[in-house]
């Protein structure tokens, strides 16, 4: 009879198996060592026995000339490490999980926190301004840890998409916001606020928007880190060419505000991401759900500090707001198409043109305009383009894109 035993690599310490037919052989235990390929044979007939996995499985085997047989217990590796592994990756995998559960339910969370803001503001009493600012940070931080080199790579890989991406994010809802303002007559704090809001860079929630619209996530990513990064000029610079008609901008002031709530912890989380690897992979799974509950307490505390005036006035808000983003899904989508890219990178545009970082215009709002109905707008979008975003995915997934397909 002849035995051969063979471990998988993955599996370490001594293993030993115990064999017994029914016919009148002498039962034979075999020990091995750990090895990367392990083997060890006894000779009476033509057996195989293979271990790759599971310790204690139960297996079936076939021979020429012996129909039936016992296998015994199978032991190969230290159980306790090997178990206590599978639990760690297993407790990994379910935070992963609800991670992604709650930050696919973002239209949800964003709707309560408008909902709770504008019916019930006391809610939102415990949000100071400091606190806003230390929650766009975390937000910037966890957008910073997602950057490594690679993604520098693949925007130099794809240069026609980043750019065409970023000439609309920058061109497309600045001018809209200016346009929907005078189309509408809206009041000066409203019209600031919805052009502050169109010059501001992509929100983090269109890549999740992108990924379930079948788009091109990597060009998402770029696209939103390039935007975010630029928005330390062009923000500042668009909103006081654009908004200064309607109201003073503080131009210098919303510069120094960009660059310590946008910059700085972008290039910190990527620092993070490049030279403590272990805290970033222990810290990534945390980072999407907080994000959306930064963004939606953000967003609820601007309509509850004007809830009042946003129940006599509110629908003008937002009709302005369901227009500016229907604008730019819309315009992002054929203009893109016009300049000769996939579908897949059209759809992928679309999405980072029409869903902007809500949260940021609420804070520099707040922080740079006296009326505090300004970040009114920033705050309803954050509602507006959620659910925009999220019924625009779930009409382009029922398509593949033919580039996707090959």
């Amino acid at each position: 009879m002849q035995v051969s035993v063979a471990c998988s690599p993955n599996l370490y310490g001594a293993a030993k198996v115990r064999v017994q037919s029914h016919t009148n052989l002498v039962p034979t235990t075999i020990s091995l060592k750990p090895h990367p390929t392990l083997t060890s044979t006894v000779s009476s007939s033509n057996l195989t026995l293979r271990c790759k996995a599971h310790p204690l499985q139960l297996l079936n085997l076939s021979t020429s000339r012996i129909s039936s047989f016992r296998a015994g217990q199978l032991q190969c590796g230290n159980s306790s490490n090997g178990y206590r592994g599978n639990e760690g990756r297993g407790l990994r995998e379910w935070i992963e999980q609800v991670g992604e559960a709650l930050s696919a339910a973002f239209p949800l969370w964003v709707t309560i926190a408008f909902l709770l803001g504008l019916f019930r503001p006391s809610c939102f009493n415990w949000v100071t301004p400091k606190l806003n600012i230390f929650g766009l940070t975390v937000i910037m931080l966890g957008m910073g840890m997602t950057l490594t080199l690679d993604d520098l790579r693949g925007a130099l890989s794809m240069p026609r998409e980043v750019l065409s991406g970023f000439v609309l994010q920058y061109s497309v809802m600045p001018l809209c916001g200016f346009l929907v303002s005078k189309l509408l007559n809206l009041p000066s704090h409203y019209a600031a606020g919805l052009i502050l809001l169109g010059c501001c860079p992509g929100g983090t929630a269109s890549n999740i928007i992108t990924y379930l619209a079948r788009g091109n996530v990597a060009l998402s990513v770029i696209m939103t880190a390039a935007s975010t990064i630029c928005a330390v000029v062009m923000t500042p610079f668009l909103t006081s060419i654009l908004a200064g008609k309607f109201v003073t901008v503080d131009a210098s002031g919303l510069l120094i505000s960009t660059l310590q709530v946008v910059l700085f912890p972008v290039l910190a989380g990527a620092f993070l991401n490049q030279y403590f690897q272990p805290l970033v992979k222990l810290a990534n799974p945390l980072m999407p759900p907080i994000a959306v509950a930064a963004v939606a307490i953000l967003c609820g505390n601007a309509i509850a500090e004007s809830s009042s005036a946003i129940l006599i006035s509110g629908g003008q808000v937002i009709l302005a707001s369901s227009l500016l983003h229907a604008s730019g899904f819309f315009f992002g989508y054929v203009l893109a198409r016009m300049l000769g890219l996939d579908v897949s990178s059209s759809r992928t545009i679309s999405i980072e043109v029409g869903m902007q970082n809500s949260a940021l215009g609420v804070v520099l709002a707040i922080k740079h305009f006296g009326d505090p109905l300004t970040a009114v707008p920033c705050a309803v979008s954050s509602v507006i383009q959620a659910i925009f975003g999220s019924m625009l995915a779930g009409i382009w997934r029922q398509s593949i894109p033919a580039d996707m397909k090959n």
